[in-house]
């Protein structure tokens, strides 16, 4: 039963609390008045590209993994 405790939020609400987050402490290479006229789209892909390789366990490559010959 712990789906039920899930809080569902949308992606307004989720780009609203991610702009506030970015305008306080803004990616390097960016200003707050930058992130503040981002579309919320584009404020959502950039934050899934800052994020995307967070898991370093994750090597992108599947369980069969990458190899070169």
């Amino acid at each position: 039963m712990e789906a039920d405790n899930i809080k569902r939020i949308t992606e307004a609400e989720l780009a609203k609390e991610l702009r506030e987050q970015y305008i306080k402490n803004p990616p390097e290479g960016m200003t707050s008045d930058e992130i503040r006229d981002m579309s919320d789209d584009d404020l959502l892909d950039m934050d899934y590209f800052l994020h995307k390789f967070d898991d370093l366990d994750d090597d992108g490559f599947g369980e069969e993994g990458f190899y070169i010959f």
